[in-house]
């Protein structure tokens, strides 16, 4: 077994540890098939609008309407990703969108980004957060698929900081470190997923 195979075998057994799904993929095309597909498996995510099981005048009636259709947020994508995502999220009649993010804080149901590097010894993703829309792509979906490249793996984080120096002279910066899919006890130590963030997180590790 090569370096990386074996960061890959760790980093996919401590993932899957917290709760994470992870799949490999052969290359993008795929990825953007997984993301599509899981999209048109879930229930929509939608929160339902306070009083749309009224009746209500043309312009709620309105508004309940934009809340019944599946989206898909897919914020920093390099455009011809992007374009065939959008592509295939409207032959299954979704909305894909890569910016605007505010408008859709209710109503994700995916974010689909790409990791910058990967921590094998917590199954760790690296994002450079910088952006609102990422932020919002990865906080406030119901599920989170993320690209991981296979080469972008270390095995400590100790081997990331040297990696992540640059960005951080940058202001502003925001680096998210995401492990499993959001959870919280703080209520009563009770164990809840999806409270604070995605319910599950996808991890998809790209060969590359």
């Amino acid at each position: 077994m090569t370096t990386q195979q074996s960061l890959c075998q760790k980093f996919m057994e401590k993932a899957e540890l917290v709760a994470a799904t992870v799949a490999e993929v052969a290359d993008m095309d795929a990825a953007v098939d997984y993301a599509v597909n899981l999209c048109g498996e879930k229930e929509a995510c939608q929160l339902q609008v306070s009083g749309c099981t009224e009746p209500l005048s043309d312009g709620a009636e309105a508004l309940c309407d934009t809340k019944q259709k599946k989206v898909l947020a897919a914020p920093g994508l390099d455009k011809v990703v992007y374009d065939r995502l959008a592509a295939q999220c409207a032959e299954n009649g979704f909305e894909c969108i890569g910016s605007g993010m505010r408008e859709y804080l209710a109503g994700i149901d995916i974010g689909f980004t790409v990791a910058d590097h990967g921590i094998a010894e917590t199954g760790t993703l690296v994002l450079n957060s910088s952006g609102e829309e990422l932020r919002l792509a990865t906080m406030v979906s119901e599920y989170h698929v993320c690209v991981l490249p296979k080469s972008r793996i270390r095995d400590t984080s100790f081997e990331v900081e040297s990696l992540l120096t640059e960005d951080m002279k940058k202001a502003p910066n925001y680096t998210a470190f995401i492990t499993g899919p959001s959870r919280t006890a703080d209520i009563e130590r009770v164990l809840a997923l999806g409270v604070h963030g995605p319910l599950q997180l996808h991890i998809l590790l790209l060969e590359d």
